[in-house]
């Protein structure tokens, strides 16, 4: 009896020290791996397949340790999707990694008065796609042609906001998702006007007013000069025409305000073909809601503050220049 009773005792300790050992193993970190890995996993991938691929590539010693590991988590899901493992995890924090479905993914923060290049350059710093990939998605208006015909391309569509980025993104998908956000946020409005000119006045509002307050009084000023036929006389559009030619050096040159391209309000009438930038929602809205003022002009106050002097005459604008030039002296 004492013999079995030993054998017993002994084969408890064995079991106690062999879940003690692989309770040990089971978070311990590992790292086989030298440069970070990216893994994906397809919906409905096994989690014995899902156990030797990790293993394959370094992300745990073996595969049975996953295996052990889903055995003491059982009913939970492994989520599909593509995940980075940069730095030492034991098998306990991988297996809770898929159960939580921590895929990888980037953000792309696009700030309200980006145009279609700024976003390209953003999009080319996460290192997914090339600028000139966006770019070429960005000039191709189909996504946005059902709500705006005259829409040359996607231009003030590309709405800003805070955006998941995969690896696998394509330009096009990225383009979709903005323009989709867009949509959400003019049905949102319920504006009850088209969409064109108005997309088209808010970028404008969106480039001159720093800050917010200014946006219906910036608005108004452009509204009240179409109203008269007056040129808009908009330093952006002069900007953004030199960057459809190709041609901006950082500044606004005598060439570029003589340049005849239709984006240039200081040699055409009117509102230009399309969105010089895309807007955020404050623009849009007092674009569709300027204020009530008899403002035709409006100059930098000079004094770091980003506000601007209005003037319903050229005396008091000239006035306004004047002010706004001797601050830069001082």
């Amino acid at each position: 009896m004492k013999f079995f009773l030993r054998v017993v005792a002994l084969l408890i300790l064995i079991v106690v020290a062999a879940g003690a050992w692989i309770m040990y193993r089971l978070n311990q970190p590992y790292r086989g791996f030298s440069e970070p890995v990216f893994v994906e996993f397809a919906r409905g991938t096994s989690t014995r397949s899902i156990a030797s691929t990790l293993a394959s590539k370094g992300v745990i010693q073996g595969e049975w340790l996953l295996l052990a590991a889903r055995g003491l988590r059982r009913g939970s899901n492994l989520q599909a999707g593509e995940y980075k493992f940069d730095k030492p995890a034991s098998p306990m924090q991988v297996l809770q990694r898929l159960v939580k479905g921590d895929i990888f993914y980037m953000e792309l923060l696009i700030p309200e008065g980006y145009n279609m290049f700024d976003v390209a350059e953003a999009v080319g710093k996460l290192g997914t796609m090339k600028p000139e990939t966006f770019l070429a998605a960005a000039r191709d208006p189909s996504l946005i042609r059902d709500l705006d015909p005259k829409a040359s391309s996607l231009e003030g569509y590309l709405f800003p906001n805070k955006y998941r980025i995969y690896r696998h993104t394509t330009a096009r998908q990225l383009c979709r998702m903005m323009t989709g956000e867009f949509r959400a946020q003019w049905k949102a409005l319920n504006p009850g006007t088209g969409v064109h000119d108005a997309v088209t006045l808010a970028s404008m509002v969106e480039r001159e007013a720093r800050r917010p307050e200014e946006r219906p009084l910036v608005a108004s000023v452009f509204t009240n000069r179409l109203k008269i036929g007056m040129k808009l006389d908009c330093d952006p559009t002069t900007v953004y025409a030199a960057l459809l030619d190709g041609r901006y050096r950082g500044t606004i040159y005598k060439s570029d305000l003589a340049n005849t391209n239709l984006w240039n309000t200081y040699q055409h009438a009117g509102l230009p073909p399309g969105p010089i930038a895309n807007p955020g929602i404050g623009s849009i809205r007092a674009a569709l809601h300027p204020a009530a003022t008899h403002y035709l002009y409006f100059v930098a106050r000079g004094d770091d503050s980003g506000g601007h002097n209005f003037s319903d005459s050229l005396v008091k604008h000239e006035a306004a220049v004047a002010g706004y030039r001797n601050a830069l002296r001082h």
